[in-house]
């Protein structure tokens, strides 16, 4: 009999865990991670890791931007991580963890440290980890790997990853160190930095579709209120 939990099962249980409504504009961002999150879980060859840790957490906060109501964010990042039988806080820690490291090495350092050509002293477990990922020929490589990826390189060198020349480079370089396809990698990063400008543009256009709103409101509060003064009689 097979027990392993379905994409229905998945969705099921982050929806009894946050039970308030989702905004529309961010309710396929919020199903399409947890969707891509659950497939991942129950991947046999899928070994969590903090590049990971790091995509799912960057593309949680970048796609969620201006969510409102804002403290629901929390409940639904928990929701997304308990239905998948993650740890939040793990995953926030090394998130935080890599991010940290990101600034406390020298960007060629950490470039040549993920092309596996430099190792470096830092962090043992990290290194372990990229020897793992580097020496796996079944490694289970993913657009949130990616993700954590480019989000490692942005932090340590923002210069460089807005050079198209220069990014593609050292996206080669790693993908080479790691084992990775170049092709997909490059892919998976063309489309993520492509959806984040058009979640961009979407909350600029519902940002003025409130804002037309809001001032319809008002015009019709002020014409109500201005129908219900009593005028002054002269008599």
């Amino acid at each position: 009999m097979n027990n392993a939990r379905t994409v229905s099962d998945t969705k099921r249980t982050f929806y009894s865990l946050h039970t308030h409504p989702i905004n529309t504009i961010y309710r396929r961002v919020v199903e399409e991670l947890l969707v891509e999150m659950h497939l991942l879980s129950v991947n046999a060859d899928f070994t969590y890791n903090l590049i990971y840790a790091l995509g799912v957490v960057t593309t949680f906060h970048q796609f969620m931007e201006g969510y409102q109501p804002e403290q629901d964010q929390e409940s639904i990042f928990q929701a997304l991580c308990q239905a998948v039988e993650q740890d939040s806080q793990r995953l926030r820690q090394d998130a935080d963890r890599l991010q940290t490291l990101s600034q406390s090495v020298p960007a060629k350092d950490l470039i040549a440290w993920l092309h596996q050509v430099d190792l470096l002293n830092t962090d043992a477990d990290f290194q372990a980890q990229l020897s793992a990922i580097a020496n796996n020929p079944h490694f289970k490589y993913s657009r949130l790997f990616a993700i954590g990826l480019f989000r490692l390189l942005e932090l340590a060198d923002p210069e460089m990853v807005k050079d198209d020349k220069q990014r593609r480079e050292t996206l080669k370089a790693i993908a080479q160190g790691l084992n990775l396809s170049e092709d997909k990698l490059n892919k998976d990063l063309e489309q993520y930095r492509s959806n984040l400008e058009k979640i961009a543009q979407a909350l600029v256009v519902m940002t003025d579709i409130l804002s037309a709103e809001r001032k319809k409101r008002d015009r019709r509060q002020k014409e109500s209120n201005t129908a219900a003064t009593p005028t002054n009689s002269n008599e």
